[in-house]
């Protein structure tokens, strides 16, 4: 790392972030999609649906931050992924700027995109009926836990984007962190599941952090959630970051 690091970091990441405000796909897969997943649920399915909530918006808007998280890291492994394939990793590296700078782009990136696109899906939310009472440490959790999230996805998109061998190859990774959130709590409570599914969402990353949050939101007490979703989120970011790191220098040895 130099001392030009944030400042090469911070050019990169200005241009991450024109190509995303340009692509009409990346808008529509990771605010748009998500948004019409929620009014689908509240407006068509949510009356048939019996979480022990008076608006269902309230139990379901977690679980659909999560999806949209997970549906903006696989856009960085695509972008990573491009930005390999077409030789401007090297032109970047033939230059006088930080090395680090350039993955630590793509990364602040995603922070920034994903951040962006979950605050639309609350604003939406709110306007759907959303309401909590949580005051500003709740909220300043909640938020703390999905930074912590995306951050630790985000890494194993690097890793996904540096390792493809395609651009579906790339993306592709993303498709089981997606569907994670359905066999979780974060559409129906996991006591309604039968025995084996049930199993395997009390025991998955996605059920502690969206049982935390909806907790947050109701200013109920976390319980030992908390802490299992911080122990997901830390190990998954630790193991992501390490290999992450030694794909990448071996990329540019």
């Amino acid at each position: 790392m130099t001392t030009h690091f944030f400042g090469d970091t911070g050019v990169l990441l200005g241009r991450s972030l024109r190509h995303i405000f340009r692509s009409a796909d990346t808008i529509i897969t990771t605010a748009i999609t998500p948004i019409a997943m929620m009014l689908l649920f509240v407006y068509v399915l949510g009356g048939a649906i019996k979480t022990g909530t008076d608006h269902y918006v309230n139990y379901l808007l977690p679980g659909i931050m999560l999806i949209a998280i997970a549906s903006g890291i696989a856009y960085t492994a695509v972008r990573l992924f491009t930005d390999m394939k077409s030789g401007i990793f090297e032109r970047f590296h033939s230059m006088p700027i930080a090395r680090s700078s350039v993955l630590w782009a793509h990364v602040v990136t995603s922070l920034v995109a994903n951040a962006i696109s979950v605050v639309i899906i609350v604003l939406v939310g709110l306007v759907m009926g959303f309401r909590t009472s949580a005051g500003p440490l709740a909220w300043l959790a909640v938020a703390g836990i999905l930074l912590l999230f995306t951050l630790a996805l985000t890494w194993i998109a690097i890793l996904a984007g540096l390792s493809a061998k395609s651009i579906d190859g790339a993306a592709g990774f993303s498709y089981p962190l997606i569907f994670l959130p359905f066999i979780s709590s974060a559409f129906v409570p996991t006591d309604t599941m039968p025995g084996p599914v049930r199993a395997f969402a009390e025991n998955q990353p996605v059920t502690s952090i969206v049982n935390t949050i909806q907790r947050l939101f109701a200013e109920q007490p976390v319980g030992n959630d908390i802490w299992t979703a911080l122990a997901w989120c830390l190990g998954i970011l630790i193991v992501g970051y390490l290999f992450a790191l030694r794909t990448y220098r071996r990329q540019i040895a």
